[in-house]
């Protein structure tokens, strides 16, 4: 009978394949090829992993049947079958597992992400829970070891944000961060509540991978570029110096903006890197849009308008609508600790996936 692990067989002969080829001088010479090759490597690690530690429990379990059948000691076949229940339990995960490794990947999940955060319906208090968010983003990534480096903001009155944008490099950082896209509400009493009242805000976050020139072809003549002095925050440099930078793309008439640095040329790379993020996203959405209806409906789990989560703070609780779940420990939460939130919404994402490839 088929097994699902038969599917391995061509990822095993590819790997060992590529193992050869890596060993070849003339190839190890060629510091390019051994970089494809390395990264193709790469992506069938954990099939092979997965291969060999089904090959061993096969094994493990062939022996154990084998000790039961003799059943010359009665103690030790008890002990090999009460083994063999762990061994079999052990072949059950690893085929949900080998299920969940085979759902292919997203092709963005390895990529950097740009994040903007504006602040929605609430006024100030918005905005303050704009700035929340920020803050435990850049928190998660602090954790992760990734490189935020802000893009453009917008202050309010009281300190928080109208908007922020800003840019997270790190390995895996799209896979983790693209659940938080979509609307974000919070309750709670606003420092500036004086009768103790709940207040309920809204802050829109936007998740974009980022994009290479390689990824986005971008045509200098399509190009209308600005340069202003910048407004805000930033000391009497970043206002006197025509710094800022907007760049509208024509065609699209997508337009970014970006002031926070104090030199023209890195806002204009920023703007670029923003403005290929955002011309990169027009080209998913385009074709998400040709999908099946019931990819469509997952992808539409995610969209921008559509309330994701809510963070009720009196009862110290962030329930996520997407998953119905709901969870504590908020001031630890709001400081970067989101795996629980993030793992239980990868979980989601891969039965989401699996019943999908069921019903096709």
């Amino acid at each position: 009978m088929a097994s699902i692990f038969d599917k391995l067989e061509p990822v095993i002969k590819r790997y060992d394949e590529i193992e050869g080829s890596m060993a070849e001088p003339e190839i190890a010479m060629d510091f390019s090829k051994i970089q494809e090759l390395a990264k193709e490597r790469a992506g069938l690690e954990k099939l092979v992993g997965i291969s060999r530690q089904h090959t061993k429990l096969v094994h493990d379990r062939g022996d154990l049947a084998s000790i039961i059948q003799e059943g010359s000691d009665p103690e030790l076949a008890d002990m090999a079958r009460e083994e063999l229940e762990g061994v079999d339990a052990a072949l059950e995960d690893l085929s949900q597992a080998l299920r969940v490794a085979l759902i292919p990947a997203n092709p963005n999940d390895e990529r950097d992400v740009i994040v903007e955060i504006r602040s929605g319906t609430g006024g100030d208090e918005a905005s303050l829970f704009a700035s929340d968010l920020y803050r435990a983003y850049a928190r998660y990534a602090q954790l992760h070891h990734w490189k935020i480096d802000v893009m453009d903001t917008s202050q309010s009155t009281l300190g928080g944000f109208n908007k922020i944008v800003f840019e997270v490099q790190g390995k895996g950082a799209f896979s983790k961060l693209k659940f938080e896209r979509g609307v974000h509400r919070v309750q709670r009493i606003p420092d500036t509540e004086t009768q103790g009242r709940i207040h309920t805000s809204t802050a829109t976050v936007v998740v974009l991978p980022a994009a290479d020139e390689v990824d986005v072809k971008i045509n200098s003549e399509d190009l209308r570029i600005d340069v202003f002095h910048a407004g805000g925050h930033g000391g009497q440099n970043v206002n006197k110096v025509a710094t800022a930078i907007r760049i509208v793309h024509l065609p699209s008439g997508v337009t970014v903006v970006c002031q926070d640095e104090r030199s023209q040329y890195k806002n204009k790379q920023k703007a670029m890197a923003m403005l290929r993020a955002r011309i990169y996203e027009a080209e998913e959405e385009r074709k998400a849009a040709e999908m099946s209806q019931t990819r469509r409906a997952q992808v539409g789990s995610a969209e921008r308008s559509e309330k994701i989560r809510t963070y009720n703070y009196p009862q110290d609780r962030i329930t996520d609508h997407r998953i119905n779940a709901s969870f504590h420990g908020m001031p630890k939460i709001m400081d970067g600790y989101m795996d629980d939130i993030i793992d239980a919404l990868t979980t989601w994402e891969e039965e989401q996936a699996l019943s999908e490839a069921a019903a096709a």
